[in-house]
């Protein structure tokens, strides 16, 4: 596929997403919307599992958590979402919060208030694969997104 344009691949998977999140809110529609949420964080799992298997194939071993959690906010964020994340903060408790305020898959949402109330499901997706990447590197976490304006996020990592 050397021959495709640079950005195909990348509005491919905006697309996929896009239309992921629409199908299964179509058909939770009956079972209510956290069958959707559900749905959604789990294929993030898996798919943040591979990408963190290809992302971090030649890094050296991570010092602590902190460490991991500055490798997924910089490498691991540049690589999925094409920028690096804007602020990483923690409690040095095992919680993390970390604040992209162009999220990749927010930005073509319209930035008014009858939108943030689908914001849980546009980010369910994301909250799995940061989930799943993390597990990847060994720590079992839950992560839970807010958006207070678009397409600005924070996703909040606990560590269990």
């Amino acid at each position: 596929m050397a021959d495709q344009p640079a950005g195909v691949d990348d509005s491919l998977l905006e697309f996929l997403h896009m239309e992921a999140v629409k199908m299964l809110q179509t058909v939770s529609t009956g079972h209510g919307m956290n069958n959707a949420i559900t749905k959604l964080d789990t294929m993030g799992f898996r798919v943040g599992i591979a990408l963190m298997e290809r992302c971090a194939l030649d890094v050296m071993r991570f010092k602590d958590e902190l460490d991991m959690m500055r490798f997924l906010c910089k490498d691991f964020w540049l690589s999925t979402f094409l920028k690096q994340i804007d602020n990483l903060r923690t409690n040095h408790q095992g919680v993390y919060v970390l604040q992209d305020s162009q999220f990749r898959f927010l930005t073509n949402v319209s930035d008014s208030t009858q939108y943030l109330s689908s914001a849980p499901s546009l980010l369910a997706f994301s909250c799995g694969v940061v989930r799943g990447a993390l597990f990847n590197l060994g720590l079992t976490c839950s992560v839970t997104a807010e958006v207070t304006n678009l397409p600005a996020c924070k996703f909040h990592v606990t560590m269990i």
